[in-house]
């Protein structure tokens, strides 16, 4: 059976080029979808996510095999006839491991600073981003373009104590910091951790976050009890926190995704796992195809 054509791939045929030159003609309406050859594009030096999972990776490669390039990536351009990226760059890795040698792209004018923007925006609204990888890109932000927190969270949404809650994790100690990355432990966790000025103690409440499971309601009770008394015990794990709570949060971190739960007061109710793309929903359906999950 004949393969469907995808989004893009029929558009180098409509215009009979050599294909160095099918670079040369571009759409220039920003709403345009382009074809552009693979060997032309640089990565975004701006691209704020630091790692790419190999797993979910490889799945994406699978999808591009089989159904093509389905969201744009997005460039600006370079040079005469070369472009850097701006958003994509897991759609690109993508593409280049399925062997494509052109893909769809929307081409805009950006500078540096609108290109650190712009990688930093998607990928938070895609929830791509580690909660440090977040905080890093925030810091690049203020310092390179000079922006207050204020400023900073409207140009990307955010309100001014969020951006300052994320710039606070970058105070913790770095293996605090390698564990929000791996999501060992959560967000939550990680702010009440950062009220913690004794490091010595914010050591000991992290191993028994760690070993005891804590709730990030005890980091927080442990945190304000330092900070009135300057001294605390830590508490067994608070068994009195909501179970659903608990499973939202499990789950949320799990997906990566804000998980929400409608329920009613009989008990009844129902899961919603939001998804801010065709991507993002290919991801989730990928972790909920995962055999033993």
């Amino acid at each position: 059976m004949a393969k469907k054509n995808v989004l893009g791939r029929g558009l180098g045929a409509l215009i009979d080029v050599p294909e160095d030159q099918k670079d040369r003609q571009l759409l220039h309406s920003p709403s345009a979808v382009n074809e552009i050859s693979m060997k032309n594009i640089s990565v975004n030096p701006f691209q704020p996510r630091t790692s790419f999972d190999e797993e979910t990776l490889n799945e994406l490669v699978m999808s591009v095999q089989e159904h093509g390039i389905i969201q744009p990536i997005t460039v600006r351009r370079a040079a005469d006839n070369s472009y850097q990226l701006i958003t994509g760059e897991r759609r690109l890795k993508a593409a280049q491991k399925a062997g494509l040698k052109r893909i769809p792209a929307y081409v805009r004018q950006a500078g540096d600073d609108k290109m650190l923007e712009l990688a930093l925006v998607e990928n938070i609204q895609r929830e791509d981003l580690d909660a440090i990888e977040v905080a890093i890109s925030y810091q690049r932000l203020i310092e390179e373009f000079s922006l207050t927190q204020e400023r900073l969270g409207d140009r990307v949404g955010k309100k001014r104590a969020t951006v300052a809650n994320y710039l606070r994790l970058l105070n913790l100690p770095a293996e605090v910091q390698t564990a929000i990355k791996e999501k060992k432990i959560s967000m939550g966790h990680a702010r009440a951790l950062a009220g913690i000025d004794d490091t010595e103690y914010q050591m000991e409440v992290f191993s028994k976050i760690l070993s005891q499971d804590l709730s990030v309601r005890n980091v927080e009770s442990l945190a304000k009890k330092a900070r009135t008394t300057g001294e605390a015990e830590v508490p067994e794990a608070d068994n009195s926190r909501s179970d659903y709570e608990d499973l939202r949060e499990h789950l949320s971190h799990y997906f990566g995704a804000t998980i929400e739960f409608k329920r009613n007061n009989k008990g009844h109710g129902h899961i919603v796992i939001p998804f801010k793309s065709d991507e993002d929903l290919q991801r989730i359906v990928s972790i909920l195809d995962k055999p033993g999950k």
